[in-house]
């Protein structure tokens, strides 16, 4: 990995990490104020949050590509094929 590599993959991940916490700051507020309204024994947490499902989908999209479909992974499958090939 050289250096531009390396500098694209912390600003993604800072981006990601970035998102990940306004999600949880929006998370709470939403949630805080859905308590608020209903109070205890009337809490649900599927009431309302659209936002918050179709935002969890973006942010577990990006992990994953983030974390597991890395350029490591990338390596590895192209040289998988490469010995199939020969």
């Amino acid at each position: 990995m050289d250096y531009n590599q390396a500098q694209q993959r912390v600003n993604d991940l800072k981006k990601f990490y970035k998102s990940l916490l306004w999600f949880g700051i929006v998370a709470v507020i939403i949630f805080a104020d859905d308590f608020y309204e209903k109070g205890a024994f009337d809490f649900s947490l599927w009431d309302g949050s659209i936002i918050l499902t179709i935002w969890g989908i973006i942010l577990t999209v990006k992990a994953v590509k983030l974390f597991v479909l890395d350029s490591d992974w990338e390596r590895d499958v192209i040289e998988r094929e490469m010995r199939k090939a020969k």
